[in-house]
């Protein structure tokens, strides 16, 4: 066999190796992907059951008890960050995001109206926004808006922030965005039942809440 011919082979046979090598590491990752996302639906599905559990508990419960409904939004943003992450993972179209979408929208209409409800009953002023936004494209500004909404959220625990996709094909939040009267002029935002409409920064978004609404949200400590 000449040194040419051996080379050849040689070569070959590592292309092999790396193909193979290739085909098989794409295919694990592939399967633990799916598997971590089989394993986020689930908790989704859990927690989808147990808020909606909660909110059926807190629609009867005196105002002593009312203070359960922040821990309450606390596990419906924990929700919300599970499923930004899988709806990265899968892309915004994906049927499996679009249905666990869906199922976040009504419990956040819910708490929302819960939330409302408590503060008639309760006399309770919360801070509450509610945020349009769009993944189809036609809307520059809404990933900033979402990130300094995230930022306020975070910075101040008991600010109560509802997103919703303006296009998403669900009846209770199109009927919701036609009572809150909300124009498809996105990023939208509802701050304690005040319109308001694009984005330029944080600070200009702070300046929408109600003078002293934040500083009684309780800002995180650094």
């Amino acid at each position: 066999m000449s040194l040419v011919t051996r080379n050849v082979i040689i070569a070959f046979g590592i292309t092999i190796v790396l193909a193979g090598t290739i085909a098989y590491v794409v295919n694990y990752l592939n399967n633990a992907r799916i598997a971590e996302l089989s394993t986020i639906e689930d908790q989704i599905s859990i927690d989808t059951l147990s808020l909606d559990t909660q909110f059926s508990l807190l629609e009867t419960a005196p105002c002593d008890t009312a203070a359960s409904s922040s821990a309450l939004t606390s596990t419906l943003a924990d929700l919300g960050t599970r499923l930004s992450y899988a709806e990265n993972q899968l892309g915004t179209d994906n049927a499996q995001v679009v249905r666990l979408k869906q199922q976040y929208s009504l419990l956040e209409i819910r708490d929302y109206l819960i939330t409302k409800q408590l503060a008639t009953a309760c006399g309770e002023k919360p801070t509450t926004v509610l945020y349009f936004y769009s993944n189809a494209g036609d809307c520059a500004d809404c990933d900033k808006a979402g990130y300094a909404l995230s930022y306020l959220r975070n910075t101040y625990p008991n600010l109560r922030v509802y997103s919703f996709d303006y296009n998403l094909e669900l009846g209770a939040l199109q009927t919701f965005i036609a009572v809150m009267k909300v124009k498809n002029d996105l990023p939208a935002f509802v701050i304690n039942g005040k319109h308001s409409y694009g984005f330029t920064s944080l600070d200009d978004l702070e300046k929408l809440f109600p003078k002293g609404s934040l500083a009684t949200s309780t800002p995180s400590k650094s």
